[in-house]
């Protein structure tokens, strides 16, 4: 099983969402996905500034089987995103919750959130995957 961390929120598109103060919130992949997709090569991460919308692209991670879509768990302006990832994009492979991060986004609404999946809801949903 892979790993998955109780304090985040999950999406159906194996994104990961870590609640910050201020209404923001921290994204990234799953141990999940990053398992499916295989070694990372390359990341793209949004522009600071730009504004995603939830189940929209916001950027792509290439690994040496595809280029895979990150979509947007939910809507905002993106305040931060993870430049490291530019020179070592396997960090997502090694860490994905931490050091793999993708982007910080100040939300529309924090009751999007509630649409997200729990821990427990999402290790469900990836052993109906598996």
């Amino acid at each position: 099983m892979s790993q998955i961390n109780a304090a985040f929120k999950y999406s159906s598109e194996h994104e990961w969402v870590e609640v910050l103060d201020g209404g923001k919130v921290r994204i990234g992949i799953t141990d999940f996905a990053q398992h499916q997709l295989g070694d990372i090569v390359f990341v793209e991460v949004p522009e600071v500034g730009s504004t995603v919308k939830a189940d929209d692209s916001m950027g792509t991670v290439e690994s040496v089987k595809a280029v895979s879509d990150i979509y947007a768990p939910v809507s905002g302006e993106v305040v931060e995103v993870n430049s490291a990832l530019e020179d070592t994009p396997e960090t997502i492979n090694t860490d994905p919750y931490n050091g793999g991060w993708m982007a910080v986004v100040a939300l529309d609404d924090t009751a999007q959130l509630e649409g997200l999946m729990n821990a427990e809801e999402y290790e469900a949903f990836v052993k109906e995957e598996e």
